[in-house]
């Protein structure tokens, strides 16, 4: 059985040409979720591969539909390799159940771990460099020394609620707990 999976990541957004290709493409049965890639648990997701059966074939129009990151994407074809299921994407023609398929994707995959790795090093090397010329990254902080110490004698000498002084200086409660 051909079966479909779509998503799009809120509730605004419109299913109906991911919808309209699935069904193009010979779908059965169409899954669909309006929930984050990036969300752990998908119901609809969850519920298709729970579903699947040896034989069956999951079509997306784009893999970044099924997985939020490449390792992610691998390790769902893997499951469907599990039941005995395969893949299949539109976009990338993308098709697990033939051999040139597979070695498709996985010399996709390949390319596609490769260029992660290399953007992690070009931005560790960027920090690197930017730590030499006296940059700090990261978030900047929230409240100033002068502050800090001000929100310190709040708390300790004039016993005022840490609620209190969070709104007083507009940070959350847990920064003045911090100190």
């Amino acid at each position: 059985m051909i079966i479909g999976y779509a998503r799009v990541s809120t509730q605004e957004q419109n299913l109906d040409a991911q919808l309209d290709a699935l069904k193009a493409a010979g779908s059965e049965r169409i899954y669909s979720d309006k929930i984050s890639g990036s969300a752990r648990k998908r119901p609809e997701l969850d519920r298709m591969l729970e579903q699947l059966r040896d034989g069956d074939v999951v079509v997306v129009t784009k893999y970044d539909r099924l997985a939020r990151s490449l390792s992610n994407l691998l390790q769902i074809v893997e499951a469907l390799k599990q039941k005995g299921s395969g893949f299949k994407s539109l976009a990338e023609d993308i098709d697990t159940t033939t051999p040139a398929g597979r070695l498709v994707f996985h010399v996709f995959g390949s390319i596609a771990e490769f260029e992660r790795e290399r953007i992690s090093e070009r931005t560790k090397e960027g920090l690197e460099a930017a730590r030499r010329r006296g940059k700090r990254g990261g978030r900047p902080p929230a409240l100033t020394r002068t502050q800090k110490e001000e929100a310190l004698k709040m708390r300790d000498v004039d016993a005022r609620p840490i609620s209190e002084i969070a709104d007083i200086f507009s940070v959350n409660h847990n920064t003045i707990r911090r100190l």
